[in-house]
């Protein structure tokens, strides 16, 4: 059984790169809209009894990058692919992942339902914003960590004696295994929120006096943890600030926040794309995640380990 990669219009780039990784051509797609905005989709080229990888990150805007990833799905059912594998790098919805209020929803359960429903045999995807979220699907799931990689460029600026901070409780366990990968201590940042775009650092848990910190966080949108806690650290002593995060959903607000924030770097992954955002200036460096999810697509197909890729 041959394997074929398609991608959505979310972050082609990223789908080029896995795509030359494995050394083979993405599968021709056509995606457009009709005139009212109906997706529509077709498959230029046979897919019947192949091990179908469909790449596609649902952010932003993360109702119509779902619903082409729905539709490609359901495309490729239909033209018989033996297997479908959904390759999210990264997983919207994924923040309402539970019901801490009353008479809301549980989003990121209902999109791995549509999923599901729409005919996907198995997803693949990255830092996921909660683990359970593995758990809400009946389908196998094989969840990887950025952690390797940005651990890697952290270790090549050779900081001496860095911490590693959560930023929030909710990334502790994130900033425990990046410790334990760097060979550093960790601290926390208690904050309280305030509203969806306002947060308030408490106090800082740990030593962090003289040390270069390294906040890691799976997401930032607003960034208004990452600078709250940036400064609390700042006051604390920190000698250099770095800020490492998976997914980049950066919004307009977020860079006039990092501009003012003594945070020196920002270093994110291409899950999502940052074109078209002018980030004018602020230092940030994007890492590919084009291989991990390219050695991973190949040992899926050949049905062997991805255990050592799980491995944060």
């Amino acid at each position: 059984m041959g394997f074929c990669i398609l991608t959505g219009s979310s972050n082609p780039e990223l789908g080029q790169s896995i795509a030359d990784y494995l050394q083979v051509s993405l599968a021709e797609i056509e995606i457009s809209r009709f005139p009212e905005g109906e997706i529509f989709v077709q498959i230029k080229e046979n897919v019947r009894g192949k091990d179908v990888f469909i790449v596609q990150s649902t952010c932003s805007p993360p109702n119509e990058n779902l619903m082409e990833l729905l539709i490609m799905i359901d495309a490729a059912r239909r033209a018989s692919a033996a297997r479908i594998t959904a390759t999210i790098p990264f997983y919207g919805y994924g923040r309402q992942d539970r019901k801490d209020r009353p008479r809301v929803p549980i989003t990121a359960k209902l999109v791995a339902n549509l999923l599901v429903a729409s005919g996907v045999d198995r997803v693949l995807g990255m830092d996921f914003h909660a683990q359970q979220i593995q758990g809400f699907f009946d389908i196998p799931v094989d969840h990887l960590y950025a952690a390797p990689i940005i651990v890697k460029y952290l270790q090549d600026k050779q900081l001496a004696d860095p911490i590693v901070v959560s930023p929030d409780p909710g990334s502790l366990k994130m900033a425990l295994q990046y410790a334990e990968m760097l060979g550093g201590g960790v601290a926390l940042v208690a904050k309280k929120r305030k509203g969806p775009m306002h947060v308030e650092a408490i106090s800082v848990v740990g030593d962090v006096d003289g040390r270069p910190a390294i906040m890691v966080d799976d997401m930032t949108t607003t960034a208004g943890t990452l600078c709250q806690a940036a400064e609390m650290l700042h006051a604390n002593g920190a000698s250099e600030i770095y800020a490492a995060v998976s997914h980049a959903c950066i919004a307009p607000i977020a860079v006039e926040r990092l501009k003012k924030s003594p945070i020196r770097e920002l270093v994110v992954t291409d899950t999502v794309p940052l074109a078209g955002v002018s980030l004018d200036g602020f230092p940030v460096t994007v890492l590919t995640v084009a291989g991990l999810l390219g050695e991973a697509i190949m040992r899926i197909h050949s049905n062997q380990s991805v255990t050592s890729l799980f491995r944060a």
